[in-house]
């Protein structure tokens, strides 16, 4: 009998093992059903476990299609938003309340290119500003303030952006709190407020120097004019003359720079021969005293014919560049001037065999009031504005303009004109 009842407690044993693990293996599959969001189909488990196991597998089934209907309500909404605001010209930024990045507009990525798949992202490692992130956390605190200029770093530049950021409820009401960013991208409105400063300043000390000579020696004639021998006198005078007529010309430029620069340039092209419109122009030159010592070549190719031109624009450049060329060239030099077609425009050169240009100024020298030796330029009459007007002009008319020069070798001026249609 002792050998049947062992018998009897294996067999119960090995049975009691099986289920168990069986009971195992089904509530694995549950588990790793969970864990994937699918159902679980009752049947996978063994029917003895009875109408507890059934309500457990019928609950965990429902709440895994609630979190599918909620992910995909969430993923739809975050569409819908995505398309809504991804043709907004202002970059949108949605994060949640530990700064990863839920959504982001294309505009944001135009803003910065750099931000490409970063959703998901910690919001610090894709828009590098101290200053920005100080101002979400204010927003998450209720104390954003008002409308606010921030600098963002973007490799080695820097972006402006006007910023506002409000609370919004998440999409899939969950607890966690989200927060909307609004970026404007004023980054080319700071650039040209530098540019006005800068030209503002330029301007103003440029008329600074001509009216305190002439105010000087205007007071010194008023107040002394019986005492001051003839001879001074006239000296003052020729002065007060010379500083008048750089003032006079300064604002003359300045009123050329103007009318180039804005909406209406008041460009009048007509078919105008530039052989005719070179060779008038080196007849007038050459019979000016100040190209008495100077030798002004011309060297013209056959196959360029009619441009359609501004003549009288066109007259400007060229009399901008020879006049620096006169001015900067020791008596002796030799001016040459060049027309060459290449592919589909004209190539015009003005090269000249003077002291040459330090190539740390090259990149410069059109920009407005840059001038290679300040002192020597303003002796000269120079205002600082003729090649930037170059660079205007030459611009309306579709070209390019570049200068080559090595130091001791002379200089050239390039500009390029489209050929006629």
């Amino acid at each position: 009998m002792a050998w049947l009842l062992s018998l009897f407690l294996a067999i119960c044993l090995g049975v009691a093992l099986y289920k168990l693990r069986q009971h195992r293996l089904s509530l694995r599959a549950l588990e790793q059903a969970v864990r994937q969001r699918q159902r679980f189909l009752q049947e996978e488990g063994p029917a003895q476990f009875g109408p507890d196991w059934v309500r457990l597998c019928d609950a965990l089934n429902a709440s895994s299609e609630e979190l599918n209907r909620l992910q995909q309500y969430r993923t739809s909404q975050l569409a819908q938003l995505e398309a809504t605001l991804g043709s907004l010209q202002e970059a949108v930024l949605i994060v949640d309340d530990r700064n990863h990045i839920l959504l982001a507009n294309n505009a944001l990525q135009a803003i910065f290119p750099d931000a490409q798949n970063i959703l998901g992202t910690r919001l610090e490692l894709v828009l590098h500003s101290r200053e920005f992130l100080d101002y979400v956390e204010a927003v998450r605190t209720g104390a954003p303030g008002p409308l606010k200029p921030i600098e963002f770093a973007r490799g080695g530049d820097s972006v402006w952006a006007e910023v506002t950021g409000t609370l919004v409820p998440p999409l899939d009401n969950q607890k966690d709190q989200w927060a909307l960013f609004v970026l404007h991208d004023i980054t080319r409105q700071r650039r040209l407020e530098a540019v006005r400063k800068e030209f503002v300043a330029n301007v103003s000390h440029e008329l600074r120097t001509p009216l305190s000579v002439i105010k000087g020696y205007i007071e010194t004639l008023v107040d002394a004019h019986r005492e001051i021998p003839r001879e001074d006198r006239d000296k003052f005078l020729h002065t007060i003359q010379r500083h008048t007529e750089r003032l006079n010309s300064l604002l003359e430029d300045l009123l050329t720079l103007s009318r180039l620069e804005s909406i209406n340039p008041g460009l009048a092209r007509e078919s105008t021969s530039l052989a005719t419109l070179i060779g008038g122009i080196l007849d007038d030159y050459r019979g000016r005293p100040a190209a008495a010592q100077h030798r002004l070549n011309i060297s013209l190719d056959a196959a360029v014919g009619t441009a359609l031109i501004d003549p009288l624009k066109i007259t400007q450049i060229f009399e901008n560049l020879l006049d620096n060329a006169l001015k900067y060239t020791p008596p002796g030099s030799h001016i040459d001037i060049a027309t060459k077609l290449r592919d589909k425009e004209i190539e015009v050169s003005i090269r000249d065999n003077g002291p040459g240009i330090p190539a740390e100024d090259l990149p410069h020298i059109f920009e407005r009031f840059y001038r290679v030796d300040k002192g020597r330029s303003r002796e000269k009459g120079g205002t600082g504005l003729g090649l930037s007007i170059v660079k205007h002009i030459v611009q309306l008319h579709g070209g390019r303009v570049w200068a080559e020069s090595k130091p001791g070798q002379g200089s050239a001026f390039v500009f390029t004109l489209p050929l006629r249609d």
